[in-house]
């Protein structure tokens, strides 16, 4: 058993990167995920590893960039409004293959929004906020615990694929503080970042590198060797396909007989789940299908159930993209109902979409 702390999720943002061997964090302040920010900011310079305040997202996300083409490890955080202004870096990492990490802690929107909990940023972290429709994997945790690992699993997954990956939390997750247990997660070996730029001088075979966001474009030497725009088109495509073979990720609770599903990720799976534990109790037949990556989508369980005459319920704390999702994978052969953010138990920036919320449209679907 590795060691117990009583953290919030912003806090395990920082303990997760470091069990994961991160070297740098850059970011700039942003509620509410500010608790990241000054996690790393009190206690990276004491271990020797680099952080930096930027004067702006848009700094961040480009310094992450020249950070991680250098072949460490890094990382940034933000929310809603932060995450907007990083879409153009992030289409550059995504063209250039630059393996980083991002946490997104979601707030309320549209704009500015407001600076506590929402769940509204789905469909730009799922379809490529920025230009020349990309992809990146998107982890969804629902606890500290897995806040924790999550973070762990990304910086692999980053590795793995050279891509950005998001860890996708929101505001209610980032605050709440929960037992953690740490403990440095195994992965398989990865391959040297022969790629990285490092000077040539520090090259084994004294030949430099270069990483830059416009190859098979533009001609320059010499890794990776793409011949042509289409080519380097045909190797992220290819890359994506095998994330979306390999890399699903998804939670079920109690539907091998169930009758409605609820689908659901982050501290709205958390609500739902004791929502339905209380109709099981009382012989209604609900599961609940618990995306922990909503990209790629858990298309095939949803295309299962709905096959077999299941019901949906997307609950999310948004006017409805997630159930986009749920949708393209029922292919309309059943209802997909939502509850959104309307439903909220007060409707000030504050109000949240609570159990009873969630039981009162079970009881109106199933009774």
């Amino acid at each position: 058993m590795g060691k117990r702390l009583f953290v919030i999720g912003n806090e395990a943002i920082g303990f997760g990167a470091v069990d994961a061997g991160c070297d740098a964090y850059i970011g700039y302040p942003i509620t509410p995920q500010n608790e990241t920010t000054e996690w790393f900011a009190s206690e990276f310079p004491k271990m020797g590893k680099v952080f930096v305040q930027s004067q702006s997202e848009v700094g961040s996300i480009n310094i992450v960039s020249g950070a991680a083409a250098t072949g460490h490890r890094v990382m940034t955080s933000t929310s809603g409004p932060g995450w907007g202004l990083m879409q153009e870096g992030m289409s550059h990492c995504a063209n250039a293959g630059l393996p980083c990490v991002i946490s997104l802690v979601q707030r309320g929107g549209p704009g500015a929004g407001t600076t506590r909990h929402g769940q509204m940023d789905y469909l730009s972290v799922t379809r490529g906020g920025g230009n020349g429709g990309y992809k990146n994997i998107v982890l969804t945790p629902s606890s500290v615990q897995e806040t924790y690992e999550f973070t762990q699993l990304a910086f692999y997954l980053a590795d793995k694929y050279c891509n950005p990956v998001i860890l996708f939390t929101d505001g209610l997750l980032g605050q709440m503080a929960e037992p953690l247990e740490r403990k440095k997660l195994d992965f398989e070996p990865l391959p040297e970042k022969d790629w990285a730029v490092r000077g040539r001088a520090n090259q084994p075979d004294g030949i430099r590198r270069l990483v830059h966001c416009a190859p098979g474009i533009m001609p320059i030497p010499p890794h990776p060797p793409y011949t042509s725009f289409v080519d380097l088109l045909t190797a992220l495509n290819d890359k994506w396909e095998r994330m979306e073979e390999n890399e699903v990720r998804f939670d079920t609770y109690l539907i091998d007989d169930a009758e409605l599903i609820i689908v659901a990720y982050g501290y709205t799976a958390r609500v739902s789940k004791e929502s339905l534990k209380t109709a099981r109790k009382e012989g209604l037949k609900v599961g609940m299908i618990r995306p922990q990556a909503v990209w790629p989508f858990p298309y095939e369980i949803i295309r299962e159930m709905a096959s077999q005459g299941c019901r949906f319920l997307v609950v999310e704390d948004s006017l409805g993209q997630l159930v986009d999702d749920v949708r393209i994978g029922a292919q309309g052969k059943t209802d997909v109902h939502l509850l959104g953010v309307l439903a909220r138990h007060n409707p000030t920036d504050g109000g949240m979409i609570l159990p009873d919320s969630v039981l009162n449209e079970i009881y109106r679907l199933m009774k």
